[in-house]
């Protein structure tokens, strides 16, 4: 009973603090990430002391970059996955090793521990935190963009690495170990990813198969997590990488219809999981040592961030990437990652690192990782701008089309494709690569861009145009954007796709020619559809269709003249009966 109680407590403290210091980052733009370290570093043994034991779980966090990693994995299906190697284990392999070697020759400058350990310690630096940079790519809606799938290619060689460069410390030590050599190690893993794909194709997929005739929704979250943690204990248990093996099982399960029911059962799990994770690091964050060499370990974390973006940088430069790209790449993998302190674990138990050593560096790690949100605030203009400068999709050209489509989504793929069957040209503008992507293998030709900016516009031939036509995805479009286009092309009709009838009341007034809403005549033809088969006669349905038409009209004048969002809503869902 004593010892459910200090679990309780522990649990409500450490949701507590991080509640309270994620709120506050986040009010400060400083990012999630960072308020979980400084709430972990604030309760744990060494400050406060209210939370002990943070090594026990920093175990069970470790499950929140497991899911994290099968969430990825969900989004890369075997084809795209072929098509980035390249990327993985060129680019990859090639910052790990410079990395590597130059975070060395730093550290052995630093410290007096000899060439070993120095090495050890540079392999273990030369991580980044696939936990902190993924999240960061995902909420920025940047995973699929050019430099956010190098990234990513970069953190997936280093998961694959880990084995590796284990068995490298493990030969290193005073004390070798007698495991199976490198070949048989590497053998041995390809064999563990094998045997995991033989057995979401033959065990995996026909088990969704059966819970989806089933439609047990709780068993469809039981099967999720049962699928993340038995692939990521199987490779544990043969002494491979975790994550490793959940990012497989994320990628044997992408191209199944289960996709995205699959990421919506573990996003909650993997969000507090990892949450845990920075949580559990701000604990065990040895202030002592820091406050004992303050100086070192503030030097040694800003060289490590420095050296790591700048050779990040050149690596990007030699694979032919903008320098405002690279650059960009260089600084969201400049921190230490949560592999280095298994590295530093593995050092220390080979007898290349005292625990004081193996501490300290512990530290510098931790450092590195808080810097990542500043640097990311200080260079958010040049990351924005980023990808319009990668130089891997084309911007528009003035090709003297009659119209322009902003936004190449399902609603602006429909309204391009209508235009073209009635002979009016057409210039497709969207900045999502993936769309780009597909509308390609499509045979249509869509530019890259933020079709909001007016020199964007104007670079497509906005002046020539007879009608520009934004369909973009939710509510971008603003009445001051409006204004700006009308003023700088006269000339050219406006038409607005209205994400809700909140959008619609915005732009009201509003110099256009033409604002739809997202949905509204697909949900009347349905209805229409819906009476048809209940047995209406043709006349009484066109008679509901022109009275809902009224009735709908006069609403939104009457929202529009009073600006009440609430008794809009209220006469939305309030049916008018009167005839």
């Amino acid at each position: 009973m004593h010892e459910g109680g200090n679990l309780l407590r522990d649990a409500l403290i450490l949701l507590a603090a991080a509640l309270a210091f994620v709120l506050l980052f986040r009010r400060l733009g400083l990012g999630a990430t960072l308020g979980y370290l400084v709430a972990g570093a604030l309760v744990g043994p060494q400050a406060l002391g209210l939370i002990g034991e943070a090594e026990e779980k920093i175990v069970i966090a470790e499950l929140g970059i497991v899911m994290l990693l099968f969430v990825v994995g969900l989004e890369l299906s075997p084809a795209r996955l072929w098509r980035m190697k390249r990327d993985i284990f060129g680019l990859g392999l090639m910052q790990v090793v410079a990395c590597g070697i130059v975070i060395t020759g730093i550290v052995a400058l630093g410290t007096a521990g000899g060439w070993k350990a120095a090495f050890a310690l540079g392999l273990a630096l030369a991580l980044s935190s696939t936990a902190q940079v993924l999240p960061m790519l995902q909420s920025g809606d940047r995973m699929k963009t050019p430099t956010g799938e190098r990234a990513f290619a970069i953190l997936l060689f280093q998961d694959l690495s880990i084995i590796p460069l284990i068995t490298i410390v493990a030969v290193l030590s005073p004390f070798p170990d007698e495991g199976p050599g490198g070949a048989w190690l590497a053998i041995y893993t390809v064999g563990a990813v094998i045997a995991l794909v033989a057995a979401g194709r033959f065990l995996i997929r026909p088990m969704f198969d059966l819970i989806g005739t089933l439609r047990e929704r709780e068993m469809f979250v039981v099967a999720s997590l049962f699928t993340v943690i038995g692939a990521a204990a199987f490779m544990e248990y043969l002494g491979l990488s975790a994550a490793l093996g959940a990012f497989i099982a994320g990628v044997m399960l992408a191209d199944t219809p289960y996709r995205h029911e699959l990421e919506a059962d573990i996003e909650p799990f993997r969000s507090i999981l990892l949450g845990l994770f920075f949580l559990a690091v701000g604990m065990i964050l040895d202030l002592g040592a820091i406050a004992e060499r303050p100086g070192f370990v503030i030097a040694m974390a800003l060289a490590l961030v420095a050296t790591k973006a700048t050779v990040i940088t050149l690596i990007g430069k030699a694979f032919r990437m903008s320098w405002r790209a690279a650059l960009a790449l260089g600084l969201l993998l400049s921190q230490g990652g949560e592999f280095g302190f298994v590295l530093f674990t593995q050092a220390e138990g080979s007898g290349l690192l005292s625990p004081e050593t193996a501490s300290l560096f512990g530290a510098i790690v931790t450092i590195s990782m808080a810097t990542t949100p500043f640097l990311m605030i200080a260079t958010r203009r040049l990351r924005n701008a980023m990808e319009p400068s990668a130089g891997e999709r084309e911007e528009p050209i003035d090709e003297n089309a009659a119209a322009l489509v902003v936004g190449y989504g399902r609603f602006g793929q429909t309204v391009a494709q209508m235009l073209l069957a009635g002979g009016i040209s057409v210039t497709l503008i969207d900045e999502k690569t993936d769309a780009i992507d597909v509308a390609e293998r499509f045979g249509a030709k869509v530019y890259f861009g933020d079709g909001t900016r007016l020199d964007l516009l104007r670079q497509a031939g906005a002046a020539n145009a007879d009608l520009i036509a934004f369909c973009l995805d939710e509510d971008k479009i603003e009445p001051e954007l409006v204004a700006s286009v009308r003023q700088a092309f006269p000339e050219a009709k406006i038409f607005v796709r209205a994400y809700d009838r909140r959008s619609l009341i915005k732009l009201a007034g509003s110099d256009t020619d033409y604002v739809g809403r997202e949905v509204l005549e697909s949900a009347v033809v349905m209805a229409r559809n819906a009476l048809e088969t209940l047995g209406q006669s043709i006349e009484a349905i066109n008679n509901a269709d022109d009275e809902y038409r009224r009735r709908d009209r006069e609403r939104l004048s009457r929202q529009i003249e009073t600006g009440d969002d609430q008794a809009a809503m209220e006469q939305i869902l309030t049916p008018d009966v009167s005839r």
